[in-house]
């Protein structure tokens, strides 16, 4: 089926942007996945739609999470095929 895409949109200076990332990075030493980091900042349509969410977790093109993010609904997003 292929490695999955994780998208994951930030901002700079953001530290829950930051734990998304120690997050995503954990969980790809037991899984097998790819993580684009997005700039909400570099996009205005971005900037609009996910302003006060972020960071955001995208899987395959789905939302999956946002803000405090829960390691158990990421893990399991990556893991359900």
């Amino acid at each position: 089926m292929g490695e999955k895409k994780v998208i994951l949109y930030t901002k700079i200076h953001c530290p829950l942007c930051d734990e998304a990332h120690k997050l995503l990075q954990k969980l790809q030493q037991e899984i097998s996945f790819s993580i684009e980091s997005i700039d909400i900042y570099q996009d205005d349509l971005l900037l609009e739609k996910y302003g006060l969410m972020i960071p955001v977790i995208e899987v395959d093109g789905k939302e999956v999470d946002y803000g405090l993010l829960s390691e158990s609904k990421v893990k399991k997003a990556l893991t359900n095929f």
